[in-house]
C-alpha cells in the first residue's frame, strides 16, 4: 500500500496545565523473568531437541513446531534464568577458540556450546481476546528462531536488531502459552566479543486492534527565539477486520507533567489493514533545550479516540535542541559551539558479558561523563534502547552506527530498523553507516554504496547528518562523497590536505589512541602480557592519546574526537594473544576500574581541577632505580617532592602532562600545584604496607527490589592505615545473603581465566533401552533385584500408546541410566510424566512414588540409592489407551535433571581492586555481602534492597 501523509496543523498557543489521563488500554509488560535454557546444537538433531523432524515440520504445516519448539515439549530439567542472558560470559577459556571474541568457548569449534534455547510459559487472560499482542526483542545474538505455541514466528538473523512478533492468533485465551526461541551463535558477525542468547530485554505489548504501531511517532523541532515548533508524524494501523473512524489527540508534557501544547485532528478513517500517518505542528514557547549539562526531556502524549472511546495512547520521549555541523567550525548544539570528547565502546561488562542491565549502561556512562567524555560512539552495531534511554537522561551525544554496510533491500532494512528505532532520542547527532569498509573504501563501488546509503537514511531522517569512518584511503572513494566524514587514525593520512581538497565536508575523528595498557602496570611485562599504563605511542604506529587529541583540538574544523575505546573489552587482545582474552584498549579496565589516561583527559575535557600522580610507589626491590613519574593535571605549575626533595617546579602546556624521573626510594610522592605562583592543590602518593585487611564499596546503598536494580560493589585490598595496595592480587570468596544475587565478578586482569559467573551446572539425564514385561508374568521382587535379565524382553515406550479397544493391563518398564561421580554430590530430580494410571516408580529397588496422582510431578531423589554408572528403573502401570487412532498419549516417563552446586563466587584481586555484581531478586530486605581471603580481615556489606517489587 503506498502510505499517504496527512499533514494537519495545530498551531497551539496555550498556558501550561496539568495533564490528566485515563488508564491506558495499552500494555507494556516486561518478559524477562523465569525463563527456561538449556544447550541446543547447529547440526546434531539429537542434541537439538529433534526440532524439525517431524513428519510435518514447522515450516510445512501451521502449529506444527516440534521438539524444544512444541508448546507440550518437557523443558523441566532446564536451567531456570532471568533475562538478559549471556551465554557465552559464562564459558571458559581455549587457545583454540576465537581470538576477536575472547577465547571463550563459543562459536566455531564448539558446537555443544553454540546453540542455545529459550523456553518461557506465560498466561494470557480471557478478557485480552480480541486485543492484538506484540511479542518484542531488544536484540538477540544471534541468528534466532521464535515460536509461540509451536507456531513459527519467524527469523531474525541479524544478532543487533529490534524485532517482534504479532501473535494475537496463536495465543490460548485464558489458558497458558509457551514461547520458545531457538538462538545460534555459531558464526560471528563482528571482530570483537558479541556474547550469545537473549542479551537484551523482550516485552509484551497489549493494544487495541487500532492502535500506533511501535516505533510509529517521528517527532522534530525547529527553534525560534522565543518558541519551538515541534513536528509531530503520528503512524496509525488498523489491524481490525472492519473500517475504523478514530481521532489523534496530541499533548506535549514537560518534566514536571504540564501539558505545554496540545491538539486534536479532524476525525479520519482507514480500511482494514491499512496504516497511514498523519503530521502535527504544535508550538512550544519558551522551551527548554535538551542540553549536555540540562538533559530535558519533553513527552507526546498521543491518544486515539474512536467517538468517546479511547483505544489507544502511545508515549514518546523527546528533546527540543537543535544540532549543526559546520566544515569550518565543527558541531554546534543549541547554537554553542561544542567540541566532541567522546569515546568507542563496545556492549561488554565484566562478569555479565553483553547482557547488561540497565543500571549498570548508566553507572558506564556517569564513569565515562566523570572524566568529561560529552560523546559516546557505538561502535558498531545498533545499541540497547536502553542505552540511549540513559544517554537521553544523562547528556550524552551519541553517533549510532549500523552494522553492515550494503544497498540490498535487505541489509538496508537493518539501517531502516535502526534510524526508525531511535530517531527520537535527542542524544543521537549522527548516523554512522560504515566504518572501516576496506575493500570498498578507495574505490567507485564504494561511492555507490555511501551515496546510496546517504540517500536511502535522509529517506528516513532529514534530521542528522550521515557518517561513515574511514581508515584507509582518505583520498578517494568513500571518503569523497561521505555527508560527515569520520577519520579513523591519523597516520593514514592528513586531515589537513583532506579538509582543503574538501571544504564542503564537516569531519570528526570517529576513532583515535588505540593505545595499549593494562591498569596498575608501569613496566611492560611481554611475559605476563602486561603493558604499563603511560600514555605513548604504539610500536605499530598508533598515536598517543595525547598526541591525537592536540590534533584534534587545535583545528576548529575538526568537531572533536572519539577515543578507542571508553572501557576495555572482551576480545581483540592486541597486541597479543592467548592468554590474554581483554583488549587494552581502554581508558577504563573491563569492571571500568579507571587507568591513567582517565585523568590526562578529565585534565583538558572537563572544567574539575585535576591534580594525578603516576605510578604508585610500592617498587620494593627497585631502590635506586629511576622510576618514570609523570603528572596529569591543569595546573598552571606542578613541583614534585619524594620525601621532602624537590625534583624541580615544571609549568604545564596546554592539553598535555609532566614528567620526572626519580630514583626509588619507599616513602612519599607529593605533587603540589600552583596557579599565578601561589600553591592551591596537592597529592600525595605514599608506599604502602601489606593487605591487612579487606573493603566494599557499593556505588548505591539502596536498590529497587525489582529483580533488576544493580548495585556495582568495589573491592579493595587495604592496609593497616585503609590504604588500597596497589600490587595486591589476592584471592577472595564472597557470600551473600537476602534479597539478593551475585551477577557477575571481575578485576580486569587482561590474562585473566577465573570465571565471570558461579553457575550451578544442569544436566538432563535420559532413561534409555526401555523394556517390559506384564505385571501377571513377572515376580515384582525378582523384577527389582538389579541383578533380574532384561534381554528377551519385548521393547517399550517406542510408540505413542495403545490402539483403541486395547485393554490395558498392569505393564513392568524397565530400563536404566547413568550417573556420573560428580553428579552424586547435586541435587537429582525425576521430572516424571505420566504414562499410564495405577503407576508406582522404583529406582535401584528402592520405591520412590506410589498411588501417583497428576499428570507432572518432581521427585526428589535421595543419593543413598543411586551409585555412580548404571541405575535400574521400573515404573509400573497401566498404560494409556488411545481415544482415537490418531490421539497422542505421552510414553516418556520424563527425564532426570541433575544440578551440581557450583563452588563458592571468587575472584582474585587485580592490583589491589576487583568487581562484584549484585543484582535485587523481587523482595523487600536487607542484602549482605561478604568477602573473605586467607590472612585479610574480613569485609561486610550491607544493602537495602526496597521500593518496586517485581510483578514477576
Amino acid at each position: 500500500m503506498k502510505k499517504q501523509s496527512v499533514k494537519l496543523y495545530v498551531l497551539v498557543l496555550l498556558m501550561t496545565i496539568p495533564l490528566v489521563m485515563s488508564a491506558s488500554p495499552r500494555e507494556s509488560i516486561l518478559m524477562d523473568f523465569d525463563w527456561k535454557f538449556a544447550f541446543g546444537h547447529p547440526h546434531d538433531v539429537e542434541k537439538d531437541f529433534n526440532v524439525g523432524t517431524s513428519y510435518f515440520t514447522y515450516l510445512a504445516k501451521t502449529g506444527y513446531g516440534d521438539g524444544a519448539a512444541s508448546a507440550d515439549f518437557d523443558d523441566r530439567t532446564w536451567r531456570t534464568l532471568d533475562l538478559p542472558h549471556d551465554w557465552a560470559a559464562e564459558m571458559g577459556f581455549s587457545g583454540k577458540a576465537s581470538h576477536s571474541h575472547g577465547y571463550k568457548k563459543v562459536g566455531p569449534g564448539f558446537p555443544d556450546t553454540s546453540v542455545g534455547w529459550y523456553r518461557k510459559t506465560f498466561t494470557i487472560p480471557e478478557e485480552d481476546l480480541g486485543k492484538r499482542i506484540f511479542l518484542q526483542f531488544d536484540g538477540v545474538f544471534r541468528d534466532s528462531k521464535v515460536w509461540v505455541n509451536g507456531f513459527y514466528c519467524g527469523n531474525e538473523p541479524g544478532g543487533y536488531s529490534s524485532f517482534g512478533y504479532d501473535i494475537t492468533e496463536y495465543l490460548n485465551y485464558g489458558e497458558e502459552n509457551v514461547v520458545a526461541v531457538r538462538v545460534d551463535a555459531s558464526m560471528e558477525e563482528g571482530w570483537f566479543y558479541e556474547g550469545a542468547g537473549i542479551y537484551r530485554h523482550v516485552w509484551m505489548v497489549k493494544t487495541s486492534p487500532l492502535h500506533v504501531p511501535q516505533y510509529g511517532t517521528f517527532v522534530t523541532s525547529e527553534i525560534g527565539e522565543e518558541e519551538a515548533v515541534v513536528t509531530a508524524r503520528i503512524k496509525v494501523y488498523n489491524k481490525d477486520l472492519q473500517p475504523v473512524s478514530f481521532i489523534i489527540e496530541n499533548q506535549i508534557v514537560d518534566a514536571d507533567g504540564n501539558v505545554v501544547a496540545c491538539g486534536e485532528s479532524e476525525t479520519v478513517k482507514l480500511p482494514p489493514m491499512k496504516q497511514n500517518e498523519y503530521v502535527f505542528d504544535y508550538v512550544v514557547d519558551n522551551p527548554r533545550l535538551w542540553d549536555l549539562n540540562d538533559p530535558y526531556l519533553y513527552r507526546l502524549m498521543t491518544t486515539v479516540r474512536n467517538g468517546d472511546v479511547v483505544v489507544d495512547e502511545y508515549e514518546t520521549n523527546f528533546g527540543i535542541r537543535s544540532i549543526r555541523w559546520d566544515p569550518d567550525k565543527g558541531f554546534f548544539l543549541n547554537g554553542r559551539h561544542v567540541k566532541l570528547k567522546g569515546t568507542n565502546n563496545h556492549q561488554n561488562h565484566a562478569g555479565v558479558g553483553t547482557a547488561i542491565p540497565d543500571k549498570l549502561h548508566e553507572w558506564r556512562l556517569k564513569k565515562l561523563k566523570e572524566m568529561g567524555n560529552n560523546t559516546y560512539r557505538m561502535a558498531h552495531y545498533p545499541p540497547s534502547p536502553a542505552l540511549l534511554d540513559a544517554c537521553d537522561r544523562l547528556g550524552m551525544l551519541v553517533i549510532n552506527e549500523n552494522r553492515l554496510m550494503g544497498t540490498t533491500d535487505d541489509i538496508r532494512k537493518e539501517l531502516k530498523k535502526l534510524i526508525v528505532r531511535d530517531r527520537n532520542h535527542p542524544s543521537v547527532i549522527l548516523w554512522s553507516v560504515g566504518n572501516e569498509e576496506w575493500a570498498i573504501e578507495g574505490n567507485i563501488k564504494g561511492i555507490r554504496i555511501a551515496k546510496n546509503l546517504q540517500a536511502y537514511a535522509k529517506s528516513l531522517d532529514t534530521t542528522r547528518p550521515v557518517n561513515v569512518a574511514v581508515s584507509g584511503d582518505w583520498t578517494r572513494g568513500i571518503a569523497t562523497v561521505i555527508e560527515v566524514m569520520g577519520y579513523n587514525y591519523l597516520r593514514h593520512g592528513s586531515t589537513d590536505k583532506h579538509h582543503a581538497d574538501y571544504p564542503w565536508q564537516p569531519s570528526l575523528g570517529t576513532e583515535q589512541g588505540s593505545t595499549n595498557t593494562t591498569r596498575g602496570i608501569y613496566f611492560d611485562d611481554q611475559e605476563k602480557q602486561y603493558l604499563k599504563a603511560y600514555d605513548v605511542p604504539t610500536p605499530s604506529g598508533f598515536m598517543s592519546i595525547q598526541q591525537g587529541w592536540k590534533h584534534y583540538v587545535d583545528r576548529d574544523y575538526l568537531a572533536g574526537m572519539c577515543i578507542w575505546t571508553g572501557f576495555d573489552y572482551r576480545g581483540e587482545p592486541t597486541p597479543f594473544s592467548y592468554p590474554s582474552v581483554l583488549s587494552y584498549f581502554g581508558m577504563h579496565d573491563l569492571c571500568g576500574f579507571p587507568k591513567d589516561n582517565v585523568w590526562y583527559l578529565k585534565s583538558w575535557w572537563s572544567d574539575e581541577d585535576v591534580l594525578h600522580i603516576l605510578p604508585h610507589w610500592n617498587w620494593k626491590g627497585r631502590e635506586g632505580e629511576k622510576i618514570d613519574v609523570w603528572v596529569y593535571s591543569n595546573y598552571d605549575e606542578v613541583e614534585l617532592f619524594r620525601n621532602g626533595e624537590s625534583f624541580g617546579r615544571q609549568k604545564m602546556e596546554r592539553n598535555g602532562h609532566l614528567e620526572w624521573k626519580v630514583p626509588y626510594e619507599a616513602g612519599t610522592l607529593k605533587a603540589v600545584a600552583y596557579e599565578d605562583g601561589e600553591k592551591v592543590a596537592t597529592q600525595v602518593v605514599e608506599t604502602t604496607r601489606e593487605g591487612k585487611k579487606l573493603k566494599l564499596v557499593s556505588d548505591h546503598e539502596t536498590i529497587k527490589s525489582d529483580r533488576q536494580d544493580v548495585a556495582v560493589v568495589k573491592v579493595q585490598v587495604t592496609d593497616s592505615k585503609g590504604r588500597v595496595v596497589p600490587d595486591a592480587n589476592r584471592n577472595v570468596v564472597f557470600g551473600i545473603e537476602g534479597p539478593g544475587r551475585i551477577i557477575g565478578v571481575g578485576n580486569g586482569d587482561p590474562t585473566s581465566h577465573e570465571p565471570d559467573r558461579y553457575i550451578d551446572t544442569y544436566k538432563t539425564v535420559t532413561f534409555s533401552d526401555w523394556k517390559q514385561i506384564p505385571a501377571s508374568e513377572a515376580n515384582i521382587e525378582e523384577v527389582l533385584n538389579s541383578d533380574f535379565d532384561v534381554q528377551g524382553l519385548e521393547d517399550a515406550l517406542n510408540n505413542n500408546g495403545l490402539e483403541p479397544g486395547t485393554k490395558a493391563e498392569k505393564t513392568l518398564f524397565i530400563c536404566a541410566f547413568n550417573l556420573d561421580e560428580e553428579d552424586l554430590n547435586g541435587k537429582i530430580n525425576w521430572m516424571f510424566r505420566s504414562i499410564g494410571t495405577d503407576q508406582s516408580l522404583y529406582i535401584n529397588g528402592h520405591l520412590v512414588a506410589d498411588e501417583i496422582t497428576g499428570y507432572e510431578n518432581v521427585y526428589s531423589l535421595n543419593v543413598d540409592y543411586l551409585r555412580s554408572g548404571t541405575n535400574r528403573v521400573i515404573v509400573m502401570a497401566k498404560p494409556y489407551v488411545k481415544e482415537n487412532p490418531w490421539s497422542v498419549v505421552n510414553t516418556e516417563p520424563g527425564k532426570l535433571q541433575v544440578i551440581v552446586p557450583s563452588m563458592p563466587c571468587q575472584r582474585k584481586t587485580f592490583n589491589g581492586l576487583a568487581q562484584v555484581l549484585v543484582q535485587s531478586t523481587g523482595k523487600d530486605g536487607e542484602i549482605k555481602l561478604t568477602a573473605e581471603s586467607d590472612g585479610l580481615q574480613t569485609a561486610e556489606l550491607k544493602i537495602r534492597c526496597g521500593g518496586i517489587q517485581s510483578a514477576e
